[in-house]
């Protein structure tokens, strides 16, 4: 089995997704720094890979993808069918909805107030900037918590693809400096998460 090219640095929440996904599956891979203060994603090399100039970017031998909760399912599909990946078709697609969930509504609602909090300097933060972001952010982690409520992970007892960018997520809000409501199922939830030994070196990096 050839070793995975992974390009992205370990500041994108997009990255974490894919480097915790590869340590779950026991996958060896080389990860290359990009985007950000590393640069390279303008290059014409990197985008001959992928054209968006963003990270993360997978090559798995002559095959490369983009789009972060694509290539967890990718992998997980590959190396984990039935396992990581659902085989039974329901239980799929709820893993399907809550990642798309991660990326199309909390991560959008989140990312503003991140921004101010943690990525701009002190005196480019805006408090109503944070502000709006929260009041869009804390109704759908009152979702997730009423989710996680009667469940061990995101669809069911077991731990499947759909918890990594959930993971992620999580982990980058409570991580902002900042008051927030108490979620006990997340972070019951979040803690379990922690404990896996494939998600060192990304669960518990600090936010930047």
């Amino acid at each position: 089995m050839s070793q995975l090219q992974i390009w992205g640095r370990m500041t994108s929440i997009n990255v974490k997704k894919v480097i915790w996904t590869s340590q779950e599956l026991g996958l060896d891979f080389e990860r290359h720094e990009a985007g950000g203060v590393h640069g390279v994603v303008k290059t014409p090399a990197y985008k001959s890979l992928n054209p968006n100039s963003q990270v993360p970017t997978l090559q798995d031998g002559d095959y490369v993808l983009w789009e972060s909760n694509v290539i967890t399912r990718y992998l997980c599909a590959k190396h984990s069918l039935g396992n990581l990946y659902p085989e039974h078709l329901q239980e799929r697609f709820d893993a399907e909805r809550w990642m798309e969930w991660q990326q199309t509504l909390v991560n959008p609602a989140s990312r503003s107030g991140f921004w101010h909090l943690v990525r701009l300097p002190a005196d480019q933060r805006d408090p109503t900037v944070v502000a709006q972001s929260n009041a869009a952010v804390e109704p759908l982690m009152a979702l997730l918590d009423a989710h996680l409520a009667n469940r061990s992970f995101m669809v069911g007892e077991r731990f499947t693809m759909a918890d990594i960018p959930l993971g992620c997520e999580v982990q980058r809000w409570l991580g902002m400096p900042q008051a927030r409501e108490k979620r006990p199922n997340i972070e019951r939830w979040f803690a379990s998460l922690l404990a896996r030994p494939a998600a060192k070196g990304v669960l518990d990096l600090a936010l930047a």
